[in-house]
């Protein structure tokens, strides 16, 4: 075969097979390889367009990532979705624009290389993207589940894309983007980058299978189509008694052995059991650990879009001070680093955390005098230090919307964010500042010891079955 390279690149061989894609893509290379997926780069035959194939082995992520990104055509904060090819017995294959690099490498090389850092305008502009494509997002229903560095995509001119949709849940019903609700931000006109670029092409129709007709086909690992109709109810009214396919312990509660060493280089989708409903029940273990939302690691399976906040507050506490905030190396580690700079979770902040599945059964001693986000961000400015603080409340109704920050002072004063066309591009992922190369490039697993393993509690019997206590 033409395009078959003398040595295989990575574990799967089925998409050099398939004539459907070969006879419109010429592949590559394989920059990708995981869990989940693998992912290449590769050529349109029809007018040589550079695209990025990715080869989905586990058939929900592939559900979830089509349905969302059609959803999200023409959004121009979000990764473009060309067109997918999925026949039975074989994986889903989604044809992507390809982004050279990621917003973990702008850190990683404001950290080594460049002297001056990540100047405010830079920030600004980063933040603007983000929000504005958290905000179609959410105005979409859409909660992503694993922002962080590595999956926010970047162009070679500047434009910050989000990606990975493998992991996201449609919550309601779809709403409508207004395709410019941002105008504040547009650019002078002087610039040569336009304020709202679009992908590099319009997004033709999916020329396969609708997301229906792949729902109906199923695969060899079960059907696609989900068992009950997608909830139109707000997350916070579903029946309790209804969530048992994700289970209702946490990654905590259960001792579990699967939480990676490193966050930036992998994150797991845990839906993957046989017959899963694909719409189904929500999961507490999703994201990556290091922005992974206080409600997550208590085992909340009852969560909405906030948690998408959660993690938008440690990326941009990531843009001020070029390191991690929370680098828990276990679930507990995460939580107690949380706690060490805001202090303990009760029921003072947050009135409901007692509902939480495993707030009763994990405690920590108190934290008499907690760091502070002020001495986490040393240097910056008290309206910066606001800015994290607005997201990283404890109680998921104080964290500010995507929108409400788009319009908060620090966003609409001077120095303003730079136009796109000024922003500096690393050539390369960043992998998170780690050897990995983040989204498109080499992810590889850990086993890894139970969470209690590095930290001394004690362990007691209860009414509920156990407590675990941790000093």
């Amino acid at each position: 075969m033409e395009d078959r390279p003398s040595s295989p690149p990575s574990k799967s061989w089925s998409i050099y097979t398939r004539r459907e894609i070969s006879s419109k893509y010429e592949i590559l290379e394989c920059i990708g390889s995981g869990a989940y997926s693998d992912v290449y780069k590769a050529r349109r035959r029809s007018d040589s367009l550079i695209v990025a194939l990715k080869e989905v082995h586990d058939y929900q992520s592939a559900f979830r990532e089509i349905e969302a990104l059609q959803m999200l055509q023409n959004c121009p904060n979000i990764v473009a979705l060309h067109e997918y090819f999925y026949s039975e017995d074989e994986d889903a294959v989604l044809v992507l624009e390809y982004l050279p690099t990621d917003l973990a490498a702008v850190v990683k090389a404001a950290k080594k290389e460049w002297e001056d850092g990540i100047g405010v305008g830079e920030v600004k502009r980063w933040m603007v993207q983000i929000l504005r494509g958290v905000d179609a997002c959410h105005r979409n229903s859409i909660v992503h589940r694993d922002l962080k560095p590595s999956n926010l995509l970047i162009s070679s001119d500047g434009v910050l894309k989000i990606a990975d949709f493998g992991q996201a849940r449609i919550l309601l019903a779809p709403g409508f983007v207004d395709t410019n609700p941002y105008s504040q931000f547009d650019e002078q006109s002087s610039s040569s980058q336009p304020p709202f670029p679009q992908p590099s092409e319009s997004v033709p129709p999916l020329m396969f299978q609708s997301v229906e007709k792949l729902a109906e086909s199923g695969s060899g690992k079960g059907s696609l189509h989900p068992d009950n109709p997608r909830p139109t109810e707000s997350p916070h009214d579903i029946d309790e008694d209804s969530m048992t396919q994700d289970g209702a312990a946490s990654c905590v509660a259960t001792c579990t052995t699967i939480d990676q060493e490193d966050p930036y280089l992998q994150s797991y989708s845990y839906e993957t059991e046989e017959g899963a409903d694909v719409n189904g029940p929500l999961t507490s273990c999703v994201g990556t650990r290091w922005f992974r939302a206080p409600e997550l690691l208590f085992g909340s399976t009852n969560y909405g879009l906030e948690i998408d906040l959660w993690s938008v507050g440690c990326i941009f506490a990531e843009l001020f001070s070029l390191e991690p905030l929370f680098p828990g190396t276990s679930d507990i580690d995460q939580l107690g680093r949380i706690f060490n700079v805001l202090g303990n979770l009760t029921e003072l902040v947050w009135p409901a955390c007692t509902q939480l599945p495993d707030y009763k059964i994990i405690s920590f001693g108190k934290v008499e005098k907690p760091i502070g986000l002020d001495e986490c961000l040393k240097n910056r400015s008290p309206d910066e230090v606001g800015l994290v603080r607005k997201l990283l409340c404890f109680d998921p109704s104080s964290r500010a919307t995507a929108m409400e920050l788009l319009h908060d002072k620090f966003l609409n004063e001077e120095p303003l964010p730079v136009p796109v066309s000024e922003l500096r591009v690393p050539d390369k992922h960043g992998g998170g500042g780690m050897d990995s190369s983040g989204e498109w490039n080499g992810r590889r697993g850990f086993d890894s010891d139970s969470d209690f393993d590095d930290f001394g509690c004690d362990v007691t019997t209860t009414e509920h079955g156990f407590s675990i206590r941790f000093s």
